[in-house]
């Protein structure tokens, strides 16, 4: 398991506002399963949905955000678990982005590639690895989406969720896996042991010029959209 333990360039668990955030929280002196629990409830809840500038940032610098996506969200997720001794491991992906669909709008929505890079956790305890994917959407914002559409008794696909059951997705970590963009998979990567090395392999499909706009206009209109929704849960 040492591999599933070791600190990376992405993964940079010493970074001082981690290791006080750890120390404040008291993660360390829980009992296996409460930690792994507490902290997946951190990064789910307390790291809000949103989108960073890049999916190569630092564990250090979601936390210091205060919100990520699936492949951001997750760094920060592996860096913790690992700080705190539990192994862990990513599991790369592509996504069809129509399940973005309502977060992205407009021409960011049009000019997205169709299949979007994606990623959960593997975490391993008790002799097991649980698929770790529902951290991505905080609780708040999943209710209000689930409210508006409040009358969708089944299968669900758009703002940021492919899930078969919509009312009632499995998001809370009780040894078991939990998902919410699982059923938008188009392409899976396999397993890799850390972020760093899947994304030396894969990374977003976009044109320079692309990328641009999305670190300096589309991923702020995305943000903009998500609080909006959280806030008011007033979908576009």
């Amino acid at each position: 398991m040492d591999k599933y333990l070791q600190e990376t360039k992405m993964l940079d668990y010493s970074n001082s506002h981690i290791q006080n955030l750890i120390q404040t929280k008291g993660w360390k002196e829980f009992a296996d399963f409460e930690r792994i629990k507490a902290i997946y409830n951190f990064v789910r809840d307390e790291i809000l949905f949103g989108y960073n500038v890049d999916d190569s940032i630092p564990a250090s610098r979601v936390l210091a955000d205060g919100y990520g996506q699936c492949n951001t969200k997750g760094t920060l997720f592996m860096a913790l678990l690992r700080a705190c001794s539990v192994p862990c491991r990513i599991h790369g992906f592509t996504i069809d982005k129509k399940l973005q669909k309502g977060a992205m709008t407009g021409f960011v929505y049009r000019s997205a590639p169709k299949n979007v890079l994606h990623s959960w956790v593997e975490v391993f305890f008790e002799n097991t690895w649980y698929e770790l994917e529902a951290f991505i959407l905080d609780k708040e914002y999943l209710s209000k989406l689930q409210h508006a559409y409040s009358d969708c008794a089944g299968a669900f696909c758009g703002y940021g969720v492919a899930v078969k059951d919509f009312q009632n997705p499995v998001t809370d970590f009780d040894r078991n896996n939990t998902y919410i963009q699982s059923e938008g998979i188009s392409r899976d990567f396999g397993i890799y042991d850390c972020p760093d090395d899947l994304l030396k392999e894969h990374q977003q499909e976009m044109s320079a010029i692309k990328a641009f706009a999305y670190r300096n206009l589309g991923r702020h209109l995305m943000n903009r959209n998500v609080k909006r929704i959280r806030r008011e849960g007033t979908l576009v």
